[in-house]
């Protein structure tokens, strides 16, 4: 009986045997030209290491994201965004109420003002929730404006060069040798104080620094190959331009769209802070110039406007530095 069994275990081993070497003599012939011919590849292995990299790739990225400065910014910012669109939800009074007029101006921190009153008894810590929506809303639509022009006119400059690259540097110089606030007061002077001029004024101040940023990428990136691969296969100078040049320069930009968001609030609070505000939003700049004559008796009329745009500037700092620190090739191996 240990015979046979013996015997069944042996022609077993041996059909398995004669299974592996066919199916190794299969795949050499079927690969024979992967095995004798340099560089030639094989479909399938090409296919998984893609897949690979891909995920390795997105892997790296992610974890250059996982910094604790990085994590702090990104909380920072999620905290001010929720505090801007879930404001009627978040703030303990309406905007009705948070802009009006009440008993008890320069009121200290009680348990129906947690952070205290300013003028005319209007509840502090609603003004900074309603606040918030007023930042963001004119820094996003200003930044969004500089970044789409500036990178139109910029790669558009750039790759022709000549006499049209030099118009438009010029006027962005013109615009560059005013110092920022001081153009948008004036501009906020002459059009008017309305939120969609603020705005304007802003993007307005960004278009020139974009279009040089992109610039610079573009001059480098129209001499590599496959910029005379598209014009060989046929492309047009638009296509060219905006399918295969701008998505290879478009990093420096997501960067400096994130450090600008901040710099935008920062630079808007100071012109509240000079009263060249929206007079129908609430804002921190305002908050605190109405504060600032009552630092010894109700300091925290203008202390907690004034953190808010500290924690908010510098959520989006941290952001910003997260993502150079990601998408900066130059920074991956550090």
């Amino acid at each position: 009986m240990d015979q046979t069994y013996e015997i069944e275990v042996i022609e077993e081993e041996k059909i398995e045997i004669e299974a592996v070497s066919k199916s190794i003599v299969s795949w050499i012939f079927s690969n024979v030209k992967f095995l004798l011919i340099p560089g030639s590849r094989i479909e399938e292995l090409s296919v998984r290491e893609f897949e690979y990299e891909r995920t390795i790739s997105k892997r790296k990225f992610i974890r250059r994201l996982k910094s604790t400065l990085t994590i702090l910014g990104i909380g920072i910012v999620i905290i001010v965004v929720s505090l801007a669109v879930f404001m009627h939800w978040i703030s303990p009074y309406t905007f009705a109420f948070a802009d009006g007029v009440h008993s008890g101006s320069w009121g200290a921190p009680s348990s129906e003002h947690p952070l205290g009153q300013t003028n005319f008894g209007r509840d502090v810590l609603a003004r900074i929730i309603f606040g918030a929506r007023s930042s963001l809303t004119i820094a996003l639509p200003a930044i969004t404006l500089s970044v789409v022009v500036g990178v139109i006119l910029g790669v558009i400059a750039a790759y022709y060069g000549g006499i049209i690259d030099t118009i438009i540097m010029r006027i962005g110089d013109v615009f560059l040798a005013f110092p920022g606030l001081i153009f948008a007061i004036v501009l906020v002077g002459i059009l008017g104080r309305q939120m969609e001029y603020i705005i304007l004024a802003y993007g307005i101040l960004g278009i020139p620094y974009y279009s040089r940023l992109i610039r610079g990428s573009v001059l480098q990136a129209r001499e590599l190959p496959y910029v005379e691969a598209a014009k060989v296969a046929g492309a047009g100078n638009w296509r060219i331009m905006f399918r295969h040049i701008l998505p290879n320069c478009i990093q420096p930009i997501i960067i400096s769209f994130t450090f600008d968001i901040g710099g935008v609030i920062l630079s808007f609070a100071g012109l509240a802070f000079l009263g060249y505000s929206d007079p129908s939003l609430i804002e921190w700049g305002r908050d605190i110039d109405i504060g600032r004559g009552h630092l010894i008796n109700a300091p925290w009329a203008a202390l907690f406007p004034g953190l808010m745009i500290l924690v908010t500037v510098l959520g989006f700092m941290l952001v910003g530095d997260g993502l150079r620190d990601a998408l900066d090739p130059r920074l991956r191996n550090l």
